[in-house]
């Protein structure tokens, strides 16, 4: 795998990941809080060239990020809504106006530029049908140059992941 690294002098280097920066990579995006020592001992290396690898793929930005998940339903964000939204005006400057807005609705945890009919998908959580009522009403549908939206609500999670490697 790849990752183009863009340097201070705006250069492109690319980095290329080997089979243990996988075997890493894999072993944090299963539990982020394992230590460098149980890394090592599963990917057969020393904890010192665990450790450098991982702080490389962080500064290269491979690593992003150390995140916790969450039972929706225990922190009572227990529906999950797929909006679809189409725009009225399609200019630069109203797409980063509607990117702008999903950056602060708590609501939106998840928002994608997409093709095809609609131009963003949203994954949205919220209590209860209620609070989406008043998401939408109050909040999504008040959006300058909101066109159509679409709803579907979610029933069930079959497969949800967030690993790559």
């Amino acid at each position: 795998m790849r990752k183009a690294i863009v340097k201070e002098d705006s250069t492109i280097e690319e980095q290329t990941l080997d089979g243990k920066d996988l075997a890493i990579l894999h072993l944090l995006q299963k539990n982020a809080r394992i230590t460098v020592k149980e890394i090592s001992e599963q990917v057969h290396l020393s904890t010192t060239p665990v450790h450098e690898r991982i702080k490389r793929m962080e500064a290269s930005g491979v690593i992003k990020q150390y995140a916790t998940l969450l039972d929706h339903n225990k922190v009572k964000k227990g529906l999950m809504v797929i909006c679809y939204v189409s725009l009225k005006e399609h200019s630069k400057k109203a797409g980063v106006k509607f990117i702008d807005t999903m950056q602060v609705l708590n609501e939106v945890i998840e928002c994608y530029s997409i093709s095809g009919e609609f131009d963003f998908m949203l994954k949205v959580v919220c209590e209860d049908m209620n609070a989406y009522y008043n998401f939408h009403v109050n909040k999504l549908s008040q959006i300058e140059n909101m066109g159509k939206v679409q709803s579907v609500f979610v029933m069930g999670i079959i497969k949800q992941t967030h690993e790559l490697v």
